[in-house]
């Protein structure tokens, strides 16, 4: 028996299976044709049929109920989907997981009187727990949008609290090709929690190659870490990656800091040996596009995603489990801190880890290659935004809040190690250049901790009306990078821009902050050259001086480019 060839069918009938449904309910259409005969032909699931979609939803209803799983109901397109609305309303307040798979005609027909045609993506509204429309392309990363969304509607169903969900697939003719000899192999995403972290631990251990990558957290969070992890004696045999916005101190977890720079010293023709077998992520988002490139391009064969909220988040194009946890609680429970287990070297119970040097060797190469990197050296960098972040960072006080701009700011920080106890902010969640200023201003109104804030031009103008507010106090500096415009728009590989073309994408200006600054009642500092720099920022870092400060650093885009892309170019 042959199946539909479109990839999409395919998936999402793959899909159904791994993910357990045992009862599909099948209306009659054109439009579905081809999802019904991959169903019916595939033998694998209980195939009930039914006239009347106002029945159907409720006969699938009921065989959810039955089964104590979930259950389909499979319908055409236009109105015969608005029939299945009152099994909708009811599986949602009974808490039924029913799943609504409905035909749909290509977007560019909707609403251009075409037959049987109506807006129907999130026609359930607030009745389901999730809506999702497939694609309608089939290229890699079609497929691969498709496959995510089906595993997040499926898991929806029963999670937490069960019930209904609604996937439409717009489908082109011709309909009727059924040419595919067998369903493919997919990726099923799987959600863990609580109960399952004793088989989560023995996986961990047993992988292999093991790395944990975290993203943006709380100081508080990451400080909470840090005490886990010195408990469990340290994450050797773990390669720990963490960018500054994690908090999490390089000192206290032996987390490899340098990992941005140390991919490109690397090579893309040696990478693949640095590539884990089971990689770990939580926490917020991750700056490094390297690192994003570099896990997308091998293929992982284990991602697990720890979110308290159990989201999928599937950053690496390769996630096959969500662990529904807060990440210390995660890290504590890997380690078996409170199992009562009698433990082998940092934390693990398993009685072949020992003899296992794979993960032991994992991680001295990421060690030994971060350990190699060193960050822009004062005296071989010229005078650019890299050397006076790079400066600042190096005088910065400890125990101070840093607040970085995103963009040029928050990258060229990364570069450089912080003083202990640093406390970083940055609007990651959406990476806008929007209100970092006004954010910053916001922390400092409520704390007293010293609020260093590095920024760049188009962010500090697009948002100093932040300066605007009454109420600012001593507990404000801010370095203002000024290289006349979007410097970052210069490091972008295949972006070259003529001088009038600047104007418009880059947002070349000639404005300077001085009387903006001086009238908000700010000690101005301005420099445009290394000795200048060096004789102002000791007033910039002292922590005697009670008024805000606002440190102007003026210097050119090209060259801000150039020194960048040096420092890169000098580690290979």
């Amino acid at each position: 028996m042959f199946y539909s060839e479109n990839k999409h069918i395919l998936q999402l009938v793959a899909l159904l299976e791994r993910h357990g449904v045992q009862t599909v309910v099948l209306c009659p259409g054109s439009r579905n044709a081809p999802l019904v005969h991959t169903m019916a032909a595939c033998g694998r699931f209980r195939c009930l049929a039914a006239t009347d979609e106002r029945s159907a939803g409720f006969m699938a209803l009921g065989a959810a109920l039955a089964d104590q799983a979930p259950a389909v109901v499979c319908c055409t397109s236009g109105t015969a989907l608005l029939n299945l609305h009152p099994a909708v309303c009811e599986a949602f307040y009974q808490q039924v997981p029913l799943i609504v798979l409905s035909a749909d005609r290509p977007a560019a027909w909707i609403g251009q009187m075409d037959g049987q045609t109506l807006p129907q993506p999130g026609v359930f509204g607030m009745l389901v727990k999730r809506s999702v429309q497939l694609p309608e392309g089939d290229d890699e990363e079609s497929l691969w949008y498709a496959n995510r969304m089906i595993n997040e509607a499926l898991l929806e169903t029963t999670h937490r609290v069960a019930g209904p969900v609604h996937i439409n697939l717009p489908l082109h003719e011709p309909l009727f090709r059924f040419t595919a000899e067998a369903l493919p192999e997919v990726r099923r995403i799987e959600r863990s929690g609580a109960a399952d972290m004793d088989s989560l631990r023995n996986m961990f251990w047993k992988a292999g190659k093991r790395m944990i990558v975290c993203g943006q957290l709380p100081f508080a969070v990451a400080g909470r870490l840090e005490q886990i992890l010195t408990e469990c004696g340290g994450t050797k045999d773990v390669v720990w990656l963490s960018e500054p916005l994690s908090n999490l101190s390089s000192e206290g977890t032996c987390a490899c800091r340098t990992f941005d720079a140390a991919l490109y010293a690397v090579g893309r023709e040696q990478l693949s040996g640095y590539a884990p077998d089971l990689l770990i992520t939580f926490g917020g988002h991750i700056v490094s596009k390297r690192l994003k490139g570099f896990l997308r391009r091998y293929r992982l064969r284990e991602h697990w995603h720890v979110a308290a909220d159990g989201a999928v988040a599937d950053l690496f194009c390769a996630l096959t489990r969500v662990v529904e946890t807060e990440p210390e609680e995660f890290v504590r429970q890997i380690y078996a801190l409170d199992s009562g287990v009698e433990k082998l070297p940092y934390g693990c119970s398993l009685p072949d880890y020992a003899v296992d040097t794979t993960a032991s060797d994992f991680a001295a190469l990421w060690q030994q290659t971060c350990a190699a990197v060193t960050a822009p050296q004062p005296e071989a960098t010229v005078y650019s935004s890299l050397y006076a972040v790079g400066e600042l960072l190096r005088t910065l006080p400890e125990g101070v809040n840093l607040h970085l701009a995103n963009s040029s700011s928050v990258r060229v920080a990364a570069l450089y190690p912080l003083p202990r106890h640093t406390a970083v902010y940055c609007n990651r969640g959406t990476s806008g250049i929007e209100g970092s200023l006004s954010t910053a201003i916001g922390i400092a109104a409520v704390t007293k901790t010293l609020n260093f804030i590095i920024i760049g031009d188009l962010s500090f103008f697009y948002d100093m009306n932040a300066l605007w507010n009454t109420g600012l106090r001593g507990n404000v500096r801010i370095l203002l990078l000024n290289n006349r415009g979007g410097g970052i728009f210069n490091t972008l590989p295949g972006l070259e821009m003529a001088s009038d073309i600047r104007t418009y994408v880059g947002a070349a200006h000639e404005t300077s902050a001085r009387g903006w600054a001086e009238e908000r009642g700010f000690i101005y500092l301005t420099a445009s050259d290394k000795a200048s720099f060096t004789a102002a920022l000791p007033d910039f870092v002292s922590t005697d001086i009670s008024r805000p400060i606002l440190f102007e650093v003026f210097t050119d885009t090209d060259r801000d480019a150039a020194a960048y892309k040096d420092y890169f170019h000098g580690l290979k």
